[in-house]
C-alpha cells in the first residue's frame, strides 16, 4: 500500500489518495463504510424517519437509494437496492430511473451502479470551504518534517470524515483516502472533535455510537470516554495508542475558527513498530500544534 505524492483535497484538481492493489487491513476495509461488512443488509438508517412536517419523504428515499451503494456493493439489482434502502421494488425503481435520467446512476439492463457524476454532490461541500487549499502546504511541510502521514477530518454524526490527506513516503502506509470514515469515539481526531461539543451534544453522540472494542485497548465505557475527552479539551490535543487498530498510533490537535470553536482536527499517524505513542508525543507534538495554529489562523481570516 505505497502512496507517494502530494496531498489530496477536492477543492483542488481532483487528486485522491490511491491505495495500490493488495489487501487492506481489516479495520480500514470495514470502516471505509460501516455498512460494508454487514452480513445481512439492513435498510439504510434514516430512510423512514419523518422528524417534522417539513420533511420531504420522497427526497429522503432518493438519498437512501444513493446510500445503498458502497464498496462492497458497487453494482446491485433492483431487488438488492430496494432491500438495502427499505423501499418497495416499485418505489426504488422510480428513484433509480430518475437518477439514471439525471446521470447519477447507470444501468446495464440488470445491474445499477453509481456514475462519477455522483462525486459532484460531495465536492460541493469541500469546495464551499476554500481555506482548505491553504492548509495543504502546511500539511505537506508537516508530513515531510516528521516523515509520517498527515490528515484533516471533520465530524459527521458519530464518525469523522477525511477531507485532506498527505500520505507518508513509506513502503507501508495506512489505506485511507479522502472521504474515508472512521468512528469518532476511538480515533484521536474524533476525540479532538468531540471535545469541541457541549455536554448535551457529546452525550447524544456517544450514546448513538457503536461503542464496541476495536482492539483490546479500545475504551468503550461512556464515563471513561467523557473523562478522556474532558482531558483533551483541557490540554488541547489527543493521542491514540492502538485503540482503533493494532499497530496504529496517532496524535491530533484541533483546528479552530475565529470564535475558537473546533471545526476540524489535524493528525499525524504512523505505525507503532516505527514510533511509539510516547515517542510521537515527545517528537511530533510541537510541530503538530504549530501546524494546527497556522491553519486555525488562516481559517480565522476567512470565517
Amino acid at each position: 500500500m505505497r502512496q507517494t505524492g502530494k496531498a489530496g483535497a477536492f477543492p483542488l484538481p481532483f487528486r485522491p489518495f490511491r491505495a495500490n492493489s493488495g489487501a487492506s487491513t481489516p479495520m480500514f476495509r470495514s470502516m471505509a463504510n460501516p455498512a460494508d461488512t454487514a452480513t445481512s443488509r439492513a435498510p439504510v438508517a434514516g430512510a423512514t424517519e419523518k422528524p417534522s412536517d417539513s420533511y420531504v419523504q420522497s427526497f429522503a428515499r432518493g438519498l437512501s437509494v444513493i446510500r445503498a451503494f458502497n464498496a462492497s456493493h458497487p453494482a446491485q439489482t433492483l431487488t438488492e437496492i430496494a432491500q438495502a434502502s427499505g423501499l418497495t421494488r416499485a418505489g426504488a425503481r422510480r428513484i433509480l430511473l430518475t437518477l439514471v435520467g439525471l446521470g447519477y446512476v447507470q444501468n446495464d439492463g440488470r445491474l445499477f451502479r453509481l456514475t462519477p457524476k455522483i462525486l459532484d454532490l460531495g465536492f460541493a461541500y469541500l469546495t464551499s470551504m476554500p481555506f482548505w487549499n491553504l492548509a495543504e502546504p502546511i500539511m505537506e511541510a508537516l508530513s515531510q518534517s516528521v516523515h509520517e502521514s498527515c490528515s484533516i477530518s471533520v465530524l459527521d454524526g458519530t464518525e469523522i470524515v477525511y477531507v485532506l490527506r498527505v500520505p507518508a513516503r513509506k513502503i507501508m502506509t495506512i489505506n485511507l483516502s479522502i472521504g474515508s470514515r472512521l468512528p469518532a469515539y476511538c480515533s484521536s481526531m474524533g476525540r479532538v472533535l468531540l471535545s469541541g461539543l457541549d455536554q448535551e451534544e457529546l452525550d447524544r453522540v456517544l450514546h448513538a455510537s457503536d461503542l464496541r472494542p476495536r482492539t483490546r485497548r479500545t475504551v468503550t465505557d461512556i464515563g471513561e470516554l467523557k473523562t478522556l475527552i474532558g482531558e483533551i479539551r483541557e490540554r488541547g490535543w489527543a493521542q491514540n495508542d492502538q485503540e482503533l487498530e493494532e499497530g496504529l498510533v496517532s496524535l491530533s490537535a484541533p483546528i479552530r475558527n475565529r470564535g475558537g470553536q473546533v471545526i476540524a482536527a489535524i493528525n499525524i499517524s504512523g505505525q507503532a513498530n516505527r514510533t511509539s505513542a510516547q515517542e510521537m508525543v515527545e517528537r511530533f507534538l510541537p510541530p503538530l500544534l504549530e501546524a494546527a495554529g497556522k491553519i486555525s489562523a488562516m481559517v480565522g481570516l476567512r470565517t
